[in-house]
């Protein structure tokens, strides 16, 4: 099925254009995933990147040893979440995107979504950040043990320019896939945790259509999806020949 004839189909669970009910929930999944995994990412590649050059100090422990946590999916901690700072503390509200009615107030508004934002993305975050942390320590400790680094190190470099022209440039490839493929997952939602918080994204929105054996949301979401995925892959393949210096364009 193509992307144009996926989008135009009618929900099975009303007369809305599935086009239409996609536009309508994807700027809340946008806005959620968005800050969480960007957040995510970032964070996890500059921290481990940090902790690479302090191998076996507190902090390198501290993180190995916290890493099984993101065993535990997001909706787990948001549960806990709500139960903590929302029904005990009382100082973050139970789930939803706005207070009910929404202020007129525009600079109101946005403060009550970012309120109402709180717990959900940081449920996202605190479920992956220590295994991520991991990974990416683990994956830049490998490339910093390679002989070409100990070689620059022994011609005298400075440690930053080994680090970013022996270490970075190299990862630079899976830094950018691993990029691409977040970028991605924005579009995909976060089906359970929009659902526990009762987020009005496209992760509830296929929930409730699986649920409702609603066929054309669930096929239109997922041919979009695809369709990122097809199109991401096939532009990382220009893009590892322009910033992986071990591939050449037109050499023998």
């Amino acid at each position: 099925m193509n992307l144009g004839r996926a989008l135009n189909m009618t929900s099975d669970s009303g007369s809305k254009d599935v086009r239409l009910i996609i536009l309508g929930r994807l700027p809340a999944t946008l806005l959620l995933m968005g800050v969480s995994e960007l957040s995510l990412f970032f964070v996890s590649v500059f921290l481990a990147l940090s902790l690479s050059r302090r191998y076996g100090s507190w902090w390198d422990k501290i993180t190995i040893t916290l890493s099984p946590t993101s065993a535990a999916p997001p909706w787990f901690y948001g549960i806990f979440f709500i139960l903590i700072f929302a029904a005990l503390l009382r100082v973050l509200p139970f789930g939803g995107m706005t207070d009910s009615p929404p202020p007129s107030n525009p600079i109101d508004f946005a403060l009550n979504v970012l309120k109402h934002l709180i717990l959900p993305a940081s449920s996202l975050v605190i479920s992956s950040l220590f295994l991520s942390i991991y990974n990416w320590r683990t994956f830049f400790l490998i490339y910093s043990s390679e002989d070409y680094v100990e070689m620059a190190k022994a011609k005298g470099l400075p440690s930053r320019d080994v680090e970013r022209q022996y270490i970075l440039r190299p990862t630079l490839p899976t830094i950018i896939t691993n990029f691409a493929l977040t970028l991605i997952g924005l579009v995909g939602g976060a089906i359970i945790t929009e659902t526990v918080f009762l987020w009005p994204g496209l992760g509830r929105t296929l929930y409730e259509a699986i649920g409702l054996y609603d066929t054309p949301v669930i096929v239109g979401t997922t041919i979009i999806y695809a369709y990122l995925l097809a199109i991401t892959v096939f532009l990382l393949d220009f893009i590892y020949a322009l910033v992986d210096p071990r591939v050449k364009i037109g050499g023998n």
